[in-house]
């Protein structure tokens, strides 16, 4: 059985579908693994931050008219764009790793450990106002970042690199941070962000894990699996097929890291799906290691435009990530519009560039028999979508869509 397959090259409807041949059901969750994300981390994750003001459940939505489109059973949208007001799932990671950095940081000068309470209630404000944290962002992770600054009383500088939107950069700077702008694309800026705290004595808060750097990206994504849990405590029927856009593939690892740990060897199908122009998972499992994509990574899709794979990320879906696709942007945003107008009695959602590539994968997958039967796609799928952001960048929401997000909103399915 062929393990790749190619479909219109340089055509809007173009993919290329790639079987992950290291990846099996049955294989074992590993200490190594576990040493990443655990039972036990997600419990403490839980129970903080839906201890912070203003926790919600974000909705799951179900969209029969969109599964009957496409021919599957069942699809499920877990919509993320009201997550704490931010506008995307970053919420649950940035801010928490930002609150646990504060925790082990003030527990050293206190000589005590400290409370999660004490640092969500700002207790010792002269010991967070001496910290500052960093990062380097497409836009959602750094305003989670500088959120969680702002919340828990330290200084936060972001670094940007130089296509990030200037609707993005100010969104940011509106709650607090120092904005920098570098030249290069993503993994230019992670570089700079990680020079300049070693020269500044900052602390990096990154979603994306390096040599040398392991610890708080395990946080970050410990904090995703709160949007995993939801959906599947939610679910009545867990689903056969998950689809996950990956950047850098700390969402992606997380959601997959939640599946395998609660269904083993019965876990769904995990199907990552990469921006064409910035394909580092696609080139990493043809490789079978991480594989850097170089370049200007000029993809629309601008919160996925990441060229090298997170580490740890790397050490899930390695072995719990059954396939890639690589799609279009012009695919992309044919599922952003889809969902805003959406099939008869669907609701209509709201969602950016970034967060539909599922969408735009599993409608190009069930146009093609022979992708249908690689990854057993048919009218017995479930499946499951995690929508990361609303329109985070409005302007070019309405431009690329045709309406506002307050009229997406307002209209009905």
């Amino acid at each position: 059985m062929s393990t790749e397959i190619q479909r219109a090259p340089g055509q809007p409807e173009a993919f290329t579908l790639h079987l992950n041949k290291a990846a099996q059901r049955a294989l074992p969750w590993t200490g190594a693994q576990d040493a990443i994300l655990s039972d036990a981390g997600y419990a403490v994750a839980k129970q903080t931050i839906s201890g912070w003001p203003g926790y919600a459940r974000s909705p799951l939505e179900e969209l029969p008219g969109l599964a009957a489109d496409l021919g599957v059973s069942s699809i499920h949208f877990k919509d993320e764009g009201g997550r704490f007001g931010l506008g995307s799932f970053k919420a649950l990671g940035g801010a928490y790793a930002v609150a646990r950095l504060l925790q082990s940081e003030m527990g050293k000068s206190l000589g005590r450990a400290v409370g999660m309470e004490e640092v969500t209630g700002i207790a010792h404000p002269d010991l967070a106002g001496k910290i500052t944290v960093c990062c380097a962002t497409d836009g959602n992770h750094g305003r989670s970042v500088a959120w969680g600054a702002r919340t828990f009383g330290c200084a936060c500088v972001i670094f940007i690199h130089a296509t990030v939107s200037e609707a993005r950069k100010t969104a940011i700077e509106a709650y607090g941070a120092e904005v920098r702008r570098c030249d290069g694309n993503y993994d230019d800026s992670v570089r700079e962000a990680q020079e300049t705290a070693t020269a500044e004595g900052w602390f990096v808060v990154s979603d994306t894990s390096y040599e040398g750097y392991m610890d708080v990206p395990k946080d970050v994504m410990q904090g995703y699996e709160i949007m995993a849990g939801e959906a599947f405590d939610e679910l009545e029927t867990p689903p056969t097929h998950i689809f996950l856009q990956t950047g850098v593939g700390g969402m992606a690892a997380a959601v997959t890291a939640q599946a395998k740990r609660r269904w083993g060897a019965k876990r769904p199908a995990i199907i990552l799906c990469d921006p064409d122009q910035s394909a580092c998972y696609l080139e990493s499992f043809r490789a079978g290691a991480p594989a850097a994509v170089h370049g200007d990574l000029d993809t629309l899709m601008a919160g996925l435009a990441c060229g090298e794979v997170s580490a740890l990320a790397w050490e899930i879906l390695r072995d719990h990530a059954d396939a890639v696709v690589a799609l279009t942007d012009d695919a992309a945003v044919g599922a952003m519009r889809r969902l805003a107008r959406p099939s008869a009695g669907d609701t209509p959602i709201v969602a950016g560039e970034s967060a539909v590539a599922g969408v735009a994968v599993l409608t190009l997958l069930m146009a093609d028999a022979e992708a249908r039967d690689m990854l057993q796609l048919d009218n017995h799928a479930r499946v499951l979508f995690f929508g990361t952001e609303s329109d985070t960048d409005a302007e070019l929401y309405e431009r690329l869509v045709g309406m506002s997000a307050a009229e997406v909103r307002g209209s009905t399915g």
